[in-house]
């Protein structure tokens, strides 16, 4: 009796501030988003979203993109989530092999780059996208008098040693991005060289972007890596970031030609979600221009809707890469496995 008057409460108080009320079971519903740790968004934008649909978002962090990924693959047959945000372009074909998104042409498409929209099917539809590249300690190269990194190949000189961090393919996307970097500009024939001239050279290997950037690279951390794997973006964040107002970042990425590869974020329905209705509203918010424009200052990449503004940081500091490294998705489909295998064997073991 006392559930049956809590429930009136509530659909008459909702009534009267005229927001509508999504119930299951007589409780007040909520739709679950797998994503990655990286995953963030303002909490007013939540609040917004919230008070308009009647349900709450409950944010479900399950790792780096690839770890996250791998969770909702195994746990496809009793879905952890509604939704899953994060699988970008080098993992998406994983996600749809395993059959584990459900079909959805949202009506915002139409302001979605279309150049991003890489699943004709509707089942992974483009969130936003970043290149992926080198970033470099500004200060830390001033001081040691030392070049800082411009090409790939500059990384295995005997001036770089001991001074980069890369995350691992196998459980993270940008490690995977750079994986594919060093396939498009070596060459399947000739990347692993690459890799083993790198491991000789002492280069880091973290699980994931994390780990790398807030815990080994020396311009965010107490780290003593002066390069890590990040974004085009990353630099923008330090300036966001900063105790104290800065004319210029401690940090830039590296984007000349032939250096970065562009990741693509999608987000996607979870096959087996009682809540079907609910995440559609939710994945129409995530490409609406309110989102849209919350995401370059929370998760430091480029929305993918064409009328969404950038704010004046990423303006000023904010590169993309003229000349990024693309490989055919197809590609990538066939191999990627091999790759992964064959860099560890390579670096790892």
């Amino acid at each position: 009796m006392k559930k049956r008057i809590t429930n009136w409460f509530l659909i008459s108080l909702l009534t009267l501030v005229g927001t509508p009320l999504w119930l299951v079971n007589g409780i007040a519903a909520e739709v679950t988003l797998m994503t990655h740790d990286s995953f963030n968004v303002s909490k007013e934008v939540v609040a917004a979203f919230e008070k308009k649909h009647g349900f709450k978002i409950r944010f479900l962090k399950s790792g780096d993109a690839g770890a996250a990924l791998n969770k909702a693959i195994l746990s496809k047959n009793n879905p952890l989530g509604d939704l899953f945000f994060g699988v970008d372009n080098t993992f998406m074909s994983r996600g749809l092999k395993a059959g584990i998104f459900e079909v959805y042409r949202s009506p915002l498409l139409k302001d979605i780059k279309p150049e991003l929209q890489l699943d004709s099917e509707y089942r992974l539809l483009p969130v936003d996208y970043g290149d992926v590249c080198l970033n470099y300690d500004k200060k830390w190269f001033a001081q040691k008098g030392i070049k800082p990194p411009s090409k790939l190949s500059d990384l295995i000189m005997p001036n770089y040693k001991s001074l980069t961090v890369v995350e691992n393919p196998a459980t993270s996307s940008p490690g995977l991005a750079f994986l594919l970097t060093t396939i498009g500009v070596f060459g399947e024939k000739r990347y692993l060289q690459y890799w083993r001239q790198l491991r000789a050279n002492d280069v880091l290997v973290t699980n994931g972007w994390e780990q790398a950037y807030w815990g080994q690279f020396s311009a965010a951390s107490k780290g003593n890596r002066p390069i890590v794997v990040s974004y085009a973006s990353s630099p923008p964040a330090e300036v966001h970031f900063a105790g104290k107002p800065l004319n210029e970042a401690p940090t830039a990425a590296v984007t000349t030609k032939q250096t970065c590869f562009r990741q693509i974020e999608f987000v996607g329905i979870l096959k087996g979600s009682k809540k079907q209705e609910m995440a559609r509203k939710l994945i129409d918010f995530l490409l609406d221009r309110t989102f849209q424009e919350d995401i370059p200052l929370q998760m430091f990449v480029f929305p993918a809707n064409k009328k969404a503004e950038l704010p004046a940081v990423f303006l000023k500091h904010a590169k993309v890469a003229t000349s990024p490294v693309i490989l055919n998705s197809a590609r990538i489909a066939a191999n990627r496995e091999q790759w992964i295998e064959s860099w560890t064997e390579t670096v790892l073991r």
